[in-house]
């Protein structure tokens, strides 16, 4: 297989991997607004989930459209060893 197929699956994986958690995170946390809504009105605390895992989500998505592989290429890992090697050369 080659290297452009690897990364080409790698990226639709993450890009996927990203709309599955999405749409967990909108299921999930629609379902809790509705449980705050009905049960405790007067205290939002469905807001903490929506932001905390709002930003677990968020960097999901800079992982799979923004950087897709900035850090988990093969070839970051060895520009980083590379770099590490001149460090203790000198």
């Amino acid at each position: 297989m080659s290297d452009i197929r690897k990364l080409a699956e790698k990226r639709a994986d993450a890009k996927i991997g990203f709309y599955k958690k999405f749409m967990v995170y909108i299921a999930v946390n629609a379902f809790l607004a509705i449980i705050n809504a009905v049960y405790t009105p007067q205290y939002l605390w469905v807001l903490f989930t929506v932001v905390l895992w709002g930003f677990g989500i968020l960097i999901e998505f800079l992982k799979a459209f923004v950087f897709p592989d900035t850090f988990e290429t093969e070839n970051y890992r060895e520009q980083k060893i590379q770099e590490e090697m001149e460090k203790l050369r000198n």
